[in-house]
């Protein structure tokens, strides 16, 4: 069980970690193509925020679906225990999008 948190718990920084990233990427883009491009560098950086949200979240939906098929009595304490982190990915991921489209408003 300690090794499924471990598991958990790396899963949820990598993704918070690409989220973040990915916001980043597109300050970066923007700043380095101009004004002119930041549209681009927005949706440079979408693109990376929805590629490491759906990793995160598959690798989250794969661990959960193996160990609920090793052992299908504790499928409650497992679906209880992927809640938390997939909501907290889905949170960054979001927060991330807006981000993006707000360098693209303002």
């Amino acid at each position: 069980m300690l090794k499924m948190r471990y598991f958990f718990l790396s899963i949820l920084t990598s993704g918070i970690s690409l989220a973040a990233d990915a916001a980043n990427a597109a300050e970066v883009a923007a700043l380095a193509l101009g004004a002119g491009n930041a549209k681009f560098g927005a949706g440079l950086g979408a693109g990376i925020v929805v590629i490491g949200a759906g990793l995160g979240i598959g690798l989250l939906a794969f661990a959960a679906a193996n160990a609920t098929a090793r052992q299908p009595e504790a499928a409650a304490d497992i679906r209880a225990t992927v809640n938390l982190p997939l909501f907290l990915l889905e949170g960054v991921a979001i927060i991330a999008l807006v981000v993006c489209i707000l360098a693209v408003v303002l």
